[in-house]
């Protein structure tokens, strides 16, 4: 007759630990999950998370947590309710009932590709883009800490390199025009036709990369609205349909906002100062450069007085 819980042995809560102390953080990373989020102002969509559940242990003599009970709140968490706010609340308070006496802390961190589809530049087209993005809940003595992350792809071109194409372009052209009182328009036109590209900038395909602390009072999960305004900063976010209009539309963007990475991370950091939704934020620039085989970067944080910034103290 096979044993029953109640009659196997409970290592964890029988024994001592080797060495006496608590412990900041214990649980599992890397669970499948599929969860059902809900955005302000959209419908539901179909996610596949990889989850990450921790609680802490504040007792010194405790050995070890409820590994199965964590796992399986979470399986239940959000079988039947959306993701939202609401039910992160309900998940890591219910983790931390299950280690009443044990865990002061709770801490769920899910990643997933969020869809949103997005529209060309001129034409009629569309299609869909995956965003990286992470949510991040925290429950403590102090109350609940929500974060988003983001990463988006946009396209930089180098200032200096579009400054040293000109000059080569320059030249190019006086030497061909040296010594002629009057320049023809077509002439010069028909010049620049086949000498525009002499000497072209170098661009690359760049990362944002933020995270955001959501302000106490948040009461839903505003990925797109980060994601937008990142967009918004940098400009030249990378396309999904494109035809001939929306490729020389995006040359134009290129051209409209030459940035190094400083430029970069001080656009997007700007954006996020304006935006009251976040209470803090961290952002970090990488520039993947096509001159270089090593990336260009910057990181910006929100500056909170006293230097406080709670997003850097993990």
């Amino acid at each position: 007759m096979p044993l029953t819980s109640q009659h196997m042995p409970d290592i964890a809560n029988d024994s001592t630990p080797e060495r006496l102390r608590p412990l900041s953080w214990v649980g599992m990373s890397g669970i499948d999950l599929p969860c059902t989020l809900l955005l302000p102002g959209a419908l539901p969509q179909q996610v596949l998370c990889k989850a990450s559940l921790h609680v802490d242990i504040a007792k010194e003599d405790q050995r070890g947590i409820h590994m199965s009970r964590l796992y399986l709140e979470l399986q239940h968490a959000f079988k039947e309710r959306l993701l939202c706010v609401e039910s992160l609340n309900k998940l890591l308070d219910a983790c931390l009932g299950h280690h009443a006496g044990i865990s002061q802390n709770a801490s769920l961190e899910l990643a997933f590709d969020l869809p949103l589809k997005r529209s060309a530049l001129l034409s009629a087209n569309s299609g869909w883009h995956a965003y990286p993005v992470r949510i991040h809940a925290q429950l403590s003595p102090e109350g609940t800490r929500l974060e988003l992350s983001a990463a988006v792809k946009y396209s930089s071109t180098c200032p200096c390199s579009s400054a040293l194409s000109r000059q080569l372009l320059e030249q190019a052209f006086q030497s061909t025009f040296a010594g002629q009182t009057t320049v023809d328009p077509e002439a010069v036109g028909q010049w620049l036709q086949e000498n525009g590209s002499l000497a072209t900038p170098h661009s690359q395909r760049s990362t944002a990369q933020v995270r955001v602390l959501l302000a106490d009072n948040s009461q839903s999960l505003p990925l797109e609205t980060l994601i937008d305004q990142i967009e918004g900063a940098v400009q030249t976010a990378v396309q999904t349909a494109v035809k001939r209009e929306d490729e020389q539309a995006f040359a134009e963007l290129n051209g409209r906002n030459q940035m190094f990475c400083e430029d970069a991370a001080r656009r997007t950091a700007h954006a996020l100062d304006q935006e009251s939704q976040w209470q803090d934020f961290w952002v970090r620039i990488e520039h993947h450069e096509s001159l270089h085989a090593h990336d260009a970067t910057a990181v910006a944080v929100k500056g909170i007085p006293n230097g406080y910034s709670p997003l850097l103290q993990r």
